[in-house]
């Protein structure tokens, strides 16, 4: 039998006491990855000889007394966009096919540097940007709940791989939504941090003003863990933020008992929000509130005039990194990823400045409601995962993502599954904090997981 991995903090507790190996955990997400990987697509490139020489030291070093903090000896695994010296990295890409990077990404080599080992390089849609059903040189990632259907996107294999159990920590990107959207359909935490909170640099760009790096986790704690290594200004990204990082992890357990959640219905009912996920998210504030928060109504800006804001931005900017390959060699992308990119070329410059001019404007209103409370509440996602032929794979989606407005704004969101629907697929909400509060992020989260356990119901993968 090839059990889950142990979460992040269930590993390093183990490898503390002594009770668990580096070797051996590295070895059992080997072996789980082969056993799955088959069925479900999350991987483009396993690392298994890096990994084991990578876990072997560690072990080495750990056992010398030379502990580099709590994740040592864990294994972890990259959205195909993040750049480890040495290996590919594709982007999911014919056009980065034999793209063999040359240095570390800051955050590869953050990871590197706190003794993580990693496994291998994750499924994405095409340059974080193309449909789950483009034909590409490797597979799209499927969904362990239901491998019919979505997985979400674009960090597709880093939700599957950690909802498997392949890994405890899967990094991925979202520029609209592409950590916490796998994280809602997967069942997992996704965190997208204030804008410039974790560098991107080695990251492949969609979007220069939009684009967050993030993690994907088992479990809130692991989700802090994650965030303590990765934080931190990076004089090479040009988006970095100067701030200090925070203990993450200092105020998990102190509850939610005087706080105030504002609670953003009228948004869910204007992004489409099911009954089924709309009951979700509403008892999910009925459990803070038992747990002794307040629950106010907020309203936030118009979801349509968001949408036009961070829309016209996210094709401008995609089309300025993507022109010259979509005008020489346009047969290289999937078609979805084409067509999404090549719509950037038809938004005219005055377009793009009164875009940026109308996100100062939201971002200010959404501060404004930030004011009033110490969170937003809303839905991760209007519907369980859609079956992968019924997504919306149009050039112009017929709705767009209810976490893309938070791009636009910077500030932190974080995915947290919050119970499952009648079909047996996860359902999750949003939490959107002040810029730079994800640590009251991760503290409201965590009473909330604690409460009602969802992290502990797993997809049933026949092993």
């Amino acid at each position: 039998m090839t059990a889950h991995v142990p979460s992040l903090a269930e590993a390093s507790a183990g490898i503390a006491a002594g009770k668990l190996s580096p070797v051996a955990l590295t070895e059992a997400a080997l072996a789980r990855i082969a056993a799955l990987d088959p069925k479900l697509n999350a991987f483009i490139t396993i690392t298994a000889d890096r990994a084991r020489r990578a876990a072997a030291a560690a072990e080495a070093e750990i056992k010398a007394g030379k502990k580099r903090g709590p994740l040592h000896g864990i294994p972890y695994a990259l959205k195909d966009i993040y750049d480890v010296a040495g290996i590919r990295t594709t982007a999911h890409s014919k056009l980065l096919i034999d793209n063999v990077a040359r240095e570390d990404a800051t955050t590869t080599a953050k990871l590197e540097a706190a003794g993580m080992v990693l496994l291998g390089k994750l499924s994405t849609h095409e340059f974080a940007r193309g449909g789950p059903t483009d034909v590409l040189p490797f597979p799209n990632a499927k969904n362990p709940w239901n491998t019919a259907h979505f997985a979400g996107g674009s960090s597709s294999g880093s939700g599957v791989a950690v909802a498997s159990g392949m890994v405890g920590l899967a990094m991925g990107s979202d520029t609209g939504g592409s950590i916490r959207l796998p994280a809602t359909f997967c069942g997992v935490v996704g965190m997208k941090a204030t804008y410039g909170v974790i560098s991107r640099r080695g990251v492949v760009p969609l979007s220069f003003t939009l684009d967050h790096a993030g993690p994907l986790t088992r479990t809130v704690q692991d989700c802090a863990l994650a965030m303590q290594v990765l934080a931190g200004h990076d004089p090479r990204d040009p988006g970095s933020a100067r701030e200090a990082v925070p203990d993450y992890s200092a105020d998990l357990r102190r509850g939610v008992a005087g706080l105030t959640i504002g609670r953003a219905r009228a948004y869910d009912i204007e992004a489409g929000v099911d009954a089924e996920v709309m009951a979700a998210v509403d008892a999910a504030a009925e459990h803070w509130r038992a747990l002794g928060a307040k629950i106010i109504d907020v309203v936030l800006p118009s979801k349509q005039r968001m949408d036009a804001c961070i829309q016209t931005i996210l094709l401008a900017e995609g089309f300025a990194i993507h022109g010259e390959w979509l005008r020489t060699r346009p047969q290289d992308y999937g078609r979805v990823t084409r067509e999404r990119l090549m719509m950037g070329a038809f938004v005219t410059g005055g377009e793009y400045v009164q875009a940026q001019r109308l996100r100062r404007i939201i971002t200010a209103e959404v501060d404004a409601v930030l004011a009033g409370c110490d969170a937003i509440l809303c839905a991760g996602n209007p519907t369980a995962a859609p079956r992968v032929v019924d997504v919306d794979e149009g050039p112009f989606r017929r709705s767009h993502p209810i976490t893309g407005p938070f791009n636009a704004t910077g500030h932190p969101g974080l995915a947290l599954p919050c119970g499952f629907g009648a079909s047996g697929l996860p359902l999750g909400l949003q939490l959107i904090g002040r810029n730079h509060g994800e640590a009251m992020l991760l503290r409201i989260a965590q009473a909330y997981e604690q409460a009602t356990g969802w992290m502990a119901r797993r997809p049933d993968l026949g092993l």
